[in-house]
């Protein structure tokens, strides 16, 4: 899945039918990609 931001940046969150996305991998994704602390991600969830 490819998500763009308002600003023009674009996160890719891999998406496989019958797997979940590590915890490490899903940090890195919160933390780099969308610039944003994990209880800030959890809000909007």
């Amino acid at each position: 899945m490819v998500y763009k931001h308002s600003d023009g940046r674009r996160t890719t969150i891999p998406c496989h039918s019958g797997e979940e996305i590590g915890e490490g991998l899903m940090n890195k994704i919160i933390k780099k990609d969308l610039q944003t602390t994990r209880e800030e991600f959890l809000r909007y969830v």
